[in-house]
């Protein structure tokens, strides 16, 4: 079975490569090296230059060297048309030898260490350095025909570059040069037993450059009577695909495999497309019009360029000296297998068909639940799939899914890396309200910078509809006796209180049906103040949460039970007082902007601390279970603050407790909200890092919505776990009374089991130009970043080569594994730039909670900036993850990654995908068990008797040497 790639990269065949006339004419390129997994190594991107994040902030580049590696002698290899392009494959051994690797950005990321894992075997999808596409077994065929260089591994760290061949006959291998006769450097076919990816043979096994052959590059073909094996490594991943693919095929159907392929999917996806052909050609003419055939096409694959389709059917015109613009039938079914068929997809498919051009129904199911990790799969759910998505009338017929079929069914919502049971409202939503991280905005009503920028109550608009649950109305007097809202002490424009309430009301359960919170920043006289109530009674009705606080309670009412209702967080009078007005201290971060703006370099902690004001009774009665109260000190508040009041915390005052009281932080957010708004620092409404203040437990988290970047990303992804619905479960170890959780912590979580996350970038689809970029042209050089987000011992990020100049379907085949200690904290950003760019990098990114994550193949939809997302342009990954089902590991499940007392290893069985042979073994595993499981009884039965005799005969000896009386009943 396929397994999901660990942490080191792929290389160009893994191997340093021998000195020959052939390696002496290759020059080094950056990004021709292949980036290790674990390590981050490889070449692209250039050295050392700054590069900008997506929020445009500068971030500077380290320089991150592979460490070397010797050569190893080897013959050279002959020259062959194909040598040059060939060669570049070498670049990773070259870059072993001392050549840069690719820089490591710095970022807000750090103690990413101990990422470094042993690789594992994997399915690999790497693009060929050739214009031709592999799309079926007679593409594969055909490039075995026309020959390959590939490394001949021998005992003793032999490697041997040879030049191999299938016969035009497809009877024999052949491979020269060679001390041989010509007839014996040869395989004939149907002597070959076995085609065995991987290095899974003694040879590899015992070879002394064994942890430099890659994994996917590497493969063995067992043959003759004696099962002797040839041991191969292709210079690409690609390379090692077409070889095992073709050879399988020549196993299964020896010299009819042409045959076999042409009347199976050729014949069923060519009969589909000349009946879409017919369709079009309405007049029987035998011919369409160009543009009709590049409509057509792009119809059938609406992510393809128009210009692209052109030039394809331009070229195919020019190659056969046509002239005029008529597509036939056969030319328009050539440029669809060209343009329309994803080599990665197919490799996938023959993974799984035992070599057939097309997944039955139990080929789907075994990928189903293997792969996808879907659970109690049946024929009838394979059935369903094929008859949903495969568009040919043959497929759906015959219960075949082709690979037009099997591409439809992985970019489909499906195959979303996003698990749809989070897209509707699936966590416990009767905890304390202290409970729950809840999605809260900062200063709601402006949309540009914090100084000068202006109001809009668009601002709240985009945040209710964001499922945003804490808006902030910072309130002033204003003219005509009507409130206004602003920044005070700075250049921001006002709206009206009355119209913000207003839209509030609107919009307030627009996303979520769970309680909204009003954070009322209260400046207005008592006069105002007034007015303010009269409108929020009128416009908000019963929708404002009035009733107090149950003195007999310990901690405040659930989501659940506050449906549908407004809470006010606002200063309040005491319980006892009984007059009209009352005097309370003032809250103004706009004071503390103002303060800010004026004292460069210095920053304020605490903000007109001994500041006060008069606050009107009716409003304070509007105030119920947020009310708003100064902190102290931890120990203070754990013995008299109630749990119905609130404390604001400046994010550098909150950064300071989160470093040096991280635990107590966590306590004080067990049972009361805290809620941290961003540094008066941030003049430009940049946004602080929410995770810095997640980790401490803290419910609201202010975000300066108007602000996209990293920041807004990591915000906007972490709420869509639970339905989007502005509430998201905070870890049970925060919330466990018994439970000790610091924040800062570097290492594994108590009471937590770590996960082990393999994501392999398989390939990417349709990825724009940067919109701020200024180069020339369409063309993009694309890397993709994989960053994981959450505790310090989880913070890391890998990067993948750069593809020059494909942004259509660059094809990256790297692998990355991370630990996770804390999965309910982590989150996973995905993150595509170009390397080639003027002005701008961000081409697109997506992200999202760890808990959030579907095991398999899956599609990742990139967004804008700004959120929106990118028509088309996606990233095709597989993911794999221990204690989960799927990602090809269905043996690995239950499995741990603490570490404790070491588990019984059993004999595993490696799947061939040859039918006939897996189900022969298959039923072998369980008496194999059985077998490990009798004979380590054994052995521990064993040894328990042997130590209970030696504490036997050592209680007698000892007392034979002191004369104890009592020896003879000891003995016993």
């Amino acid at each position: 079975m396929a397994e999901f790639g660990g942490g080191g990269g792929t290389g160009g065949g893994g191997l340093p490569s021998s000195p020959g006339p052939v390696q002496g004419k290759v020059a080094f390129k950056a990004g021709d090296g292949e980036g290790g997994g674990g390590g981050g190594g490889g070449g692209g991107g250039g050295g050392g230059r700054s590069r900008f994040d997506s929020a445009g902030s500068r971030v500077s580049n380290g320089d991150c060297a592979l460490a070397g590696a010797g050569e190893e002698p080897g013959s050279a290899p002959p020259a062959s048309p194909e040598s040059s392009s060939k060669e570049k494959g070498f670049s990773t051994s070259q870059q072993r030898e001392g050549k840069p690797g690719i820089p490591r950005r710095s970022s807000i990321i750090k103690d990413g260490t101990k990422q470094k894992r042993e690789r594992k075997k994997t399915v690999s999808f790497s693009s060929m350095p050739t214009e031709k596409k592999i799309s079926s077994a007679s593409d594969c065929i055909n490039a075995m025909v026309e020959g390959s260089e590939l490394k001949k591994i021998r005992s003793n760290s032999r490697v041997y570059h040879r030049y191999f061949l299938l016969d035009a006959d497809m009877q024999s291998l052949r491979w020269e040069p060679s001390k041989k006769d010509s007839e014996k450097a040869k395989i004939d076919v149907k002597s070959i037993k076995e085609v065995r990816t991987g290095k899974n043979t003694d040879i590899f096994r015992s070879n002394g450059i064994y942890d430099q052959i890659s994994e996917d590059c590497a493969f063995s073909i067992i043959y003759g009577e004696n099962y002797e094996s040839l041991d191969l490594v292709a210079n690409s991943a690609d390379i090692a695909n077409i070889w095992v693919t073709g050879l399988r095929y020549l196993i299964s159907y020896g010299k009819h495999t042409l045959d076999m392929i042409e009347s199976t999917q050729d014949n069923m996806r060519t009969s589909w497309l000349s009946q879409m052909f017919s369709e079009s050609d309405v007049d029987n003419l035998g011919h369409i019009p160009l543009c009709n055939a590049v409509q057509f096409i792009k119809d059938l694959n609406p992510g393809l360029k128009t210009n692209k389709i052109e030039l394809k059917f331009k070229e195919l015109h020019r190659s056969k000296e046509k002239t005029g613009t008529e597509v036939t039938k056969e030319e328009f079914i050539e440029v669809f297998h060209e343009l329309c068929t994803r080599p990665e997809i197919y490799f996938l498919l023959v993974q799984f068909s035992s070599n057939k051009e097309f997944l039955d129904t139990k080929d789907l199911m075994m990928f189903l639940e293997a792969e996808q990790g879907m659970a109690h799969v049946t024929e009838e759910i394979s059935l369903e799939i094929i008859q949903k998505y495969e568009p040919a009338k043959e497929g759906q017929e015959k219960g075949c899914l082709s690979i037009d079929g099997f591409t439809n069914y992985l970019t489909s919502p499906d195959c979303h890396i996003f698990d749809p049971e989070h897209k509707k409202v699936c966590q416990d939503m009767k905890q304390p309200l202290s409970h729950y991280f809840i999605n809260s905005s900062h200063n709601t009503y402006l949309i540009e910078d914090q100084f000068r920028g202006p109001s809009d109550i668009t601002g709240y608009i985009r945040a209710l509809k964001m499922g945003c649950r804490s808006v902030e109305l910072d309130v002033w007097d204003g003219p005509d006796n009507e409130p206004v809202i602003y920044t005070g002490h700075t250049m921001t424009s006002q709206i009206v209180f009355r119209s913000v309430i207003d839209i509030i009301n609107k919009y307030a359960f627009f996303a979520s049906e769970y309680p909204l919170i009003l954070c009322l920043e209260n400046h207005c006289s008592i006069k105002q103040q007034k007015v303010m109530v009269q409108h929020m009674k009128k416009i908000l009705g019963d929708k404002l949460h009035t009733q107090s606080p149950n003195i007999e309670e310990s901690y405040l009412p659930s989501p659940e039970s506050l449906k549908g209702k407004i809470l006010i967080k606002a200063k309040k009078l005491s319980s006892n007082f009984s007059g009209l007005e009352g005097d309370v201290t003032d809250e103004d971060e706009g004071a503390e902007m103002s303060q800010r703006v004026g004292k460069e370099g210095v920053e304020q902690q605490n903000s007109m601390t001994g500041k006060r004001f008069q606050l009107c009774k009716e409003l304070s009665e509007l105030v119920s279970i947020c009310k708003s109260v100064q902190f102290k000190e931890f120990q203070v508040s754990f013995q008299l603050q109630k749990y119905w009041e609130v404390c604001s915390f400046n994010e550098v005052l909150a950064s300071k407790y989160a470093n040096e009281n991280p635990g107590d932080f966590v306590n004080y957010n067990k049972r009361f909200l805290a809620r941290v708004f961003p540094s008066p620092m941030r003049i430009d409404s940049s946004n602080m890092n929410p995770q810095d203040f997640w980790k401490c437990g803290c419910q609201i988290v202010a975000m300066n919505f108007q602000t996209p970047g990293l920041m807004m990303d990591l915000n906007i992804g972490w709420f869509r776990q639970n339905g989007n619905c502005g509430y998201v479960l905070r870890p049970a170890i925060m919330r466990e009374e018994v439970s000790f959780f610091s924040a800062n912590t570097k290492d594994t979580v108590p009471g937590v089991s770590p996960q082990l996350l393999h994501i392999k970038i398989i390939s990417g689809q349709n990825f724009p130009k940067p919109k701020g970029s200024g180069a020339k042209g369409d063309v993009v050089d694309p890397y993709v970043y994989v960053e994981i987000h959450g505790i310090p011992a989880d913070c890391a990020e890998q990067r993948t080569k750069t593809m020059h100049q494909n942004g259509d379907n660059p094809i990256f085949d790297e692998s990355f594994e991370f630990q996770i200690n804390l999965p309910e904290l982590a989150m996973v950003r995905f993150v595509v730039l170009d390397d080639d760019y003027i002005g701008d990098e961000f081409i697109g990114q997506y992200t999202i909670p760890f808990e959030c994550l579907q095991t398999g193949y899956r599609h990742v939809p990139l967004q804008s900036l700004t959120g929106e997302i990118l028509a088309h342009a996606s990233l095709f990954v597989h993911v794999a993850i221990t204690n989960r089902r799927g990602g090809g590991k269905p043996h690995k499940r239950g499995l741990s990654v603490r570490k404790g007392k070491k588990s019984r290893e059993y004999a595993s069985m490696r799947t061939l995908w040859i039918k006939t042979i897996d189900e022969v073994f298959k039923n072998a595993l369980q008496p194999i068990r059985d077998a490990t499981d009798l004979r380590e009884n054994m052995q521990e039965k064993v040894q328990a008797e042997v130590l209970v005799s030696v504490e036997a005969k050592r209680s007698h000896f000892k007392n034979a040497l002191f004369g104890d009386s009592n020896k003879d009943s000891r003995m016993q």
